[in-house]
């Protein structure tokens, strides 16, 4: 064997020791069975558990915390850090490798307990400033620069930055009470997150509209309202944990999702409020249909239940819509065409004056869009191109994230029925208006295209737009 440094103090250790720690640390950590270790603020800096901090992931923070060499050659073992958050092996191994925990108590109790910084979080801990990360940036009090960089990131999405940053950046304690402007005030976010996305994408609003979410649902379980204040507070905070879900989908970080949307639906019932359990659920049957199309299909089919007897033309073709693509991943044609004529019928009723301020985005352009889709998973590449193109003739300003996604689409499904050619022009055309539209589900499909055409670099057109693909995205 070979001499090497003890981890912990740096010492030499002997040839012949090959536990990985020297005597006086063995000796100080004996207890290290039923306490976590006092680690020193380079422990933080060790890269795999500086990634895990970035995806803000607690279980992936615990698995490198777990591994990291700090601890001796071995990794602890799952037993032995899941006796000290109080749960078993099984379930530690569940939090390591599942979707990321929400639950903000959970998450700061592992995160004192292991003795985390509270600069490296994602969440406040109780009695700390709340750290908020927009887009990988940290925005701390008295941060001229970084609070200088939201402004312009909030002028770019149209976000009013100046009240959200009081809210994202007050680190006193919750209002004494909770009344109607703050209620207003959390609805005005909505509106304001759902107008930004659809001209901007997800990229840039995904983290601050977390954070808003995070911090108003502190203040509802901490401050006293009215019961007139808390229906109304319980609605909008579902809204809110709707618009959340939607931009972590659009963002392609769809994890992350679906417990805000098991939050929105709970909210909803108590507070009595279908309209808004009706959206939670699209969502939830939008989130789904890709890994889970019978679920998804599923949940169509009870928004359709629940809206029965006040559901607007529009709501109850995207509805249909939604159980439509289902239908396609699932590889049932004739679902899928009982569906789309369904949607059709219902999207001729036309607009309603009691039409729900999200179902905008439901057009004639977005109804053929989301058939397009539907007939890529029939693997109908030629039929799905027909659809796009239609698709992105007539998008306006307000739903340029739309049409930036279905000319993307259109580039996939040329490339499927062979025209490179006509993939290439989708492609090319798209490119310039990624600085201004960021949609990671986008930039997933858009990867995709450029990997097809990287298999024809042979072909100038082909090789021109990996060219500038990859010119555009460094």
């Amino acid at each position: 064997m070979t001499s090497a440094n003890c981890p912990r103090c740096g010492g030499r250790l002997a040839r012949d020791n090959d536990t990985g720690r020297c005597a006086p640390c063995q000796a100080a950590e004996r207890d290290r069975l039923s306490t976590p270790p006092s680690v020193p603020a380079s422990f933080w800096d060790h890269e795999p558990v500086r990634v895990a901090l970035a995806e803000r992931h607690l279980g992936r923070v615990i698995r490198a915390y777990r591994h990291h060499p700090y601890h001796g050659r071995g990794p602890l073992p799952q037993g032995v850090v899941a006796g000290w958050l109080g749960i078993t092996q099984a379930q530690l191994s569940r939090v390591e490798n599942g979707p990321p925990l929400v639950h903000l108590d959970r998450l700061t109790h592992w995160a004192k307990l292991l003795g985390m910084p509270p600069v490296r979080l994602w969440f406040a801990l109780p009695g700390e400033p709340a750290p908020t990360v927009v887009s990988g940036m940290r925005i701390e009090e008295g941060g001229s620069t970084n609070r200088r960089q939201f402004h312009a990131l909030a002028a770019l999405a149209g976000i009013e930055a100046s009240g959200v940053m009081d809210l994202l950046t007050t680190s006193g304690q919750p209002p004494s009470a909770l009344g109607m402007d703050q209620v207003r005030y959390a609805a005005s976010l909505v509106d304001q997150f759902r107008s930004a996305d659809a001209a901007v994408g997800a990229d840039a609003l995904c983290d601050i509209a977390m954070q808003v979410h995070q911090r108003l649902s502190t203040w509802a379980a901490q401050s006293p309202y009215s019961r007139s204040v808390g229906e109304a507070l319980q609605s909008t905070l579902a809204e809110l944990a709707i618009q959340a879900a939607w931009l972590a989908i659009d963002a392609d970080r769809r994890a992350e999702a679906r417990p805000y949307l098991n939050e929105a639906i709970t909210r909803a019932r108590i507070a009595d409020d279908s309209r808004v359990e009706v959206r939670a659920l699209a969502c939830m049957s939008l989130l789904l249909r890709e890994d889970q199309p019978t679920e998804a299909m599923h949940c169509a089919q009870a928004a359709l239940r629940t809206a029965a007897g006040w559901s607007t033309p529009r709501l109850t073709a995207l509805l249909h819509l939604r159980s439509a693509h289902a239908h396609a991943v699932l590889k049932d044609t004739f679902g899928f065409e009982q569906e789309m004529t369904r949607a059709r019928r219902a999207f001729e009723g036309g607009s309603h004056e009691d039409d729900l301020p999200f179902i905008s985005f439901v057009t004639a352009q977005e109804v053929t869009g989301i058939q397009g889709l539907s007939y890529l998973e029939l693997d109908r590449p030629d039929r799905a191109a027909a659809c796009f193109r239609s698709a992105i003739t007539v998008q306006s300003d307000a739903h340029r994230r739309n049409r930036v996604h279905y000319t993307v689409q259109l580039a996939r499904a040329s490339i499927r029925e062979g025209d490179l050619a006509g993939g290439v022009e989708a492609g090319l055309h798209v490119l310039p208006e990624l600085a201004q539209v960021r949609s990671g589900r986008t930039l997933r499909v858009l990867s995709e295209v450029r990997s097809s055409l990287a298999t024809h670099r042979s072909v100038p057109e082909a090789r021109d737009f990996v060219d500038a693909y990859d010119g555009a995205l460094a």
